[in-house]
């Protein structure tokens, strides 16, 4: 998009991004500014709606008139309108003032947007002259707009009273109050990379695991009732990458390397996993309603038998780990004939630990198997669940065929086909819920991780407090080898419940890279900040804001 005439607002609003992230213009404001250009409340509720949700969807467009304004333009439910979504709104008032029709269709015209002029605001003048008391002198001409700062801007340091939704607060109170307390005693390094914006704006996320030809892309294909580009489905493992199928206005594969230097797309932290990782992971997009709303992401298949003894070049496990973390669901997929759990499956649902309640099991392509048969499988596979999780509870197991075929009658009875559509739809209305317990699940994750980064600083400062002023090689060595010791001082100190602590192989792992002596003691403000974060902060929000999935 070219901003051509508009250049001098952009530099404003583009300083407000620097300083706070994204220089967004809140409800209220947006709604009093766009009035001042006299265009009629129906014309102009379809203007923000083809602005802020997407102007080339016909779908959305038909649904204008049906829905508040500012829930409308507010398509990502931030409450507030980006830069660019502001920037094109301008460009629309001024083509609706000129006899425009405003519809979907309109921007796929070849209309020259820098040959467009600033449209009339009425009223502008008087309300730059009293902003801030002082006096603007500068008149536009028909190719520059007005030089000024709107006092719908956010200032660097946002107040909690001023925030526009809960994931903005979430955002602000991350890099103000638990950011610094993560870098200070690098969080990053032994539990998880560093929060960015594009890591809280992202959609839900949903991801399929399990070994080969259980019908993991297939399951997408019958949700979305299509194939996404880049799609390959057979008996032998096909689908040899990470492929995250997302929304998007083209059907379009972008390769790995791209994706992780994308600003836009919450994935720049993979590019820790080396080249080798991100040859074998790449983005699918297209235009579809419930990608609008959801991302999925779909696995290469898991090694079995002497296969799984050649190993990945990069860190499967890991990668899987990563993406749990961020997942709003991940379905572990079985088939009749694929019960058995390898080496690589165990440490895969391994690296899933203390994401139980996000996980579902789905036992596919019943319909291969008739009754008898069928309650066998199930019974062995919640026995072969068992040993892996390790949970005394009884895991979830979904029954059913996900694909778009008829079932088998041949070998399945009335009664189990019924019982199939009922799982289906069960398993089905989970997947719907997704969006509406996503800001819930955010917030979730963001106090569990505001936790666990305070545990971590509490056992940095206890190694530093325990090295001594002389031998220190020798105290490292002791100190990593009775690393158990140093979490039961922690947790008799501080009375923190020992199944909060981080996994002590791993920890053990990642602390013998790092010299002691530069650890930092324990700052009791930056303790004293996330607990207020968590105490006071956080319930604010929920208390001034609701659900905006809702």
């Amino acid at each position: 998009m070219s901003y051509g005439y508009f250049s001098p607002i952009t530099k404003p609003a583009q300083k407000a991004q620097k300083m706070h992230g994204d220089g967004r213009i809140t409800g209220d404001d947006a709604t009093k500014f766009f009035a001042m250009s006299n265009i009629e409340k129906p014309e102009l509720k379809q203007l923000i709606w083809n602005v802020a949700v997407d102007k080339y969807s016909d779908l959305y467009s038909l649904l204008a008139a049906h829905i508040h304004i500012w829930a409308i333009a507010d398509s990502k439910r931030q409450g507030f309108l980006g830069f660019k979504e502001f920037i094109t709104a301008m460009q629309l008032i001024f083509l609706a003032q000129t006899g425009h029709e405003i519809n979907a269709d309109l921007m796929r015209t070849n209309i020259d947007l820098e040959l467009l002029e600033p449209p009339l605001m009425e009223g502008l003048d008087s309300l730059l002259e009293n902003h801030s008391g002082s006096i603007i002198n500068h008149v536009p001409t028909t190719n520059e707009f007005y030089p000024i700062s709107f006092p719908f801007q956010t200032p660097l340091h946002t107040s909690l009273d001023k925030v526009t939704s809960i994931i903005d607060g979430l955002k602000i109170l991350y890099n103000e109050k638990l950011k610094p307390l993560e870098v200070a005693y690098h969080y990053n390094d032994f539990a998880a990379p560093l929060l960015t914006n594009t890591d809280f704006d992202a959609k839900p996320m949903v991801m399929l695991l399990g070994q080969y030809s259980t019908g993991k892309t297939t399951f997408i294909k019958h949700l979305l009732k299509c194939n996404y580009p880049g799609a390959h489905i057979g008996p032998e493992p096909t689908t040899d990458r990470f492929i995250v199928v997302m929304g998007g206005h083209h059907e379009v594969t972008i390769p790995g390397n791209t994706i992780a230097v994308h600003a836009d797309m919450p994935f720049t932290a993979l590019a820790t996993f080396g080249g080798a990782f991100l040859s074998k992971f790449e983005s699918s997009q297209m235009a579809h309603p419930l990608l609008e709303h959801m991302t999925f992401v779909d696995t290469p298949g898991v090694l079995s038998g002497e296969k799984q003894h050649t190993q990945r070049s990069y860190d499967f496990a890991g990668v899987i780990k990563w993406f749990s973390h961020r997942c709003d669901l991940i379905l572990l997929l079985f088939d009749p004939t694929k019960l058995d759990i390898s080496d690589e499956f165990k440490r895969v649902i391994s690296s899933l630990r203390g994401q139980d309640d996000k996980i579902r099991v789905v036992l596919n392509k019943a319909d291969q198997v008739d009754t008898q048969q069928l309650m066998r499988v199930y019974g062995a596979l919640m026995w072969s669940l068992g040993k892996v999780l390790k949970t005394p509870e009884v895991t979830r197991v979904y029954i059913g065929s996900f694909n778009d075929k008829p079932i088998n009658e041949e070998l399945v009875d009335p009664k189990s086909k019924e019982l199939f559509e009922k799982e289906q739809n069960d398993l089905l209305v989970d997947l719907k819920d997704i969006p509406k317990k996503a800001s819930d699940r955010r917030i979730n994750e963001f106090v569990n991780r505001a936790r666990g980064a305070k545990i971590h600083a509490y056992i940095i400062s206890q190694l530093k407090k325990e090295m001594p002023m002389m031998g220190k090689s020798k105290a490292k060595q002791k100190l990593m080898k009775n690393l158990q010791d140093v979490f039961a001082k922690v947790q008799k100190e501080f009375q923190v419940p020992t199944c909060d602590f981080p996994d002590v192989e791993h920890f053990r792992q990642v602390l013998g890279a790092f010299n002691f002596d530069k650890f930092e003691k324990l700052k009791p403000k930056m303790i004293e900040a996330a607990d207020d974060m968590i105490r006071y902060d956080i319930p604010d929000l929920l208390k001034n804001f609701r659900n905006p999935y809702e």
